[in-house]
């Protein structure tokens, strides 16, 4: 299932590489999401008509698209994938073998490349899985799920209760969540078996300081709407403040850019009362001291980083 936003020169090779999968027992829904692309992305879907399920509705983000895309799905299994990536030629044949392996999974996702301008790596050396896939391991993000590698039982996605069409962004994070809570058995493999757009323009994933508050925001609503234990509460708020306070020293940071100097050091200082670090201090200092100066080193410093990383 593909939802497609103003990706109309993407999708055509996103449908190559669904089309020339070597398992073929798959139903490829495209789901225009209120695109304002549409004529083009029309255009370009024509030569695929025959092939896919092609549904057309007003704008409800992406989880709307994809909660579309499922009550239309007709199969057991479930396949996401995003119209700006890729999928490699076996990559759902082995992504059934695991299901055929082991019948009692649930969800399954593997490794990918994640392509930028300027660079290329996979997925996992920055996002590493380890050990079980469970509940605990997704909220410390032990275990991260890249969403156009998923494939899953519709029943699971359905008990979980669907995506969330309230979250502007990381609805899948909060999918993942809430599924591993309510038991399904994951599983992944450290394969590469998809390409993903790094960073395109326009993409839900570009800012920092956005996707951090997204997941401070959907682990809080985790606490509020699941029926945790005791420690799974504990656990989940502690990651909760840890994930906030990433944001707030990235909004620190965002503030300092623009010059806007007291924002810069109330989101700093609110920051460092859980990071308590010795890099925060500093420019907390340096904003009291010489603000100027110290939104110039900390350009450079962002820039060294960048280029580095």
């Amino acid at each position: 299932m593909i939802p497609s936003y103003n990706t109309a020169e993407l999708i055509a090779r996103c449908l190559d590489s669904v089309f020339a999968q070597t398992y073929k027992d798959f139903e490829a829904i495209v789901v225009n999401d209120g695109s304002p692309d549409t004529v083009e992305l029309e255009r370009v879907l024509q030569p695929y008509l025959s092939r896919i399920i092609y549904i057309k509705q007003p704008n409800k983000r992406a989880a709307g698209a994809r909660n579309t895309a499922i009550q239309h799905a007709r199969g057991e299994f479930l396949a996401f994938l995003d119209s700006d990536d890729t999928w490699y030629t076996e990559h759902l044949s082995q992504q059934m073998k695991l299901f055929d392996d082991d019948p009692a999974l649930d969800l399954v996702y593997a490794n990918s490349l994640i392509v930028t301008p300027n660079r290329e790596w996979p997925f996992m050396d920055g996002c590493p899985s380890r050990g079980k896939a469970d509940f605990s391991a997704l909220v410390v993000e032990r275990c991260q799920i890249p969403v156009s590698t998923v494939v899953a039982r519709k029943t699971a996605i359905v008990r979980a209760g669907l995506f969330d069409e309230t979250l502007e962004r990381c609805d899948d994070y909060d999918m993942w969540l809430r599924t591993a809570f309510y038991g399904s058995k994951i599983a992944y493999s450290d394969r590469l078996q998809a390409r993903l757009a790094g960073g395109r323009p326009g993409s839900l994933g570009q800012s920092n300081a956005k996707m951090l508050k997204a997941y401070w925001m959907i682990l809080e609503q985790t606490c509020r709407a699941l029926p945790l234990t005791h420690s799974e509460t504990v656990m989940v708020r502690n990651r909760s403040a840890e994930i906030k306070a990433l944001y707030l020293w990235e909004e620190g940071k965002l503030q300092l850019y623009k010059r806007q100097f007291d924002k810069a050091q109330e989101f700093l200082s609110e920051a460092n009362h859980y990071l308590r670090s010795t890099k925060v201090r500093l420019v907390l200092l340096g904003l009291k001291l010489a603000p100027r100066t110290t939104c110039g080193l900390a350009s450079y410093w962002a820039q060294r980083q960048s280029s580095s990383g």
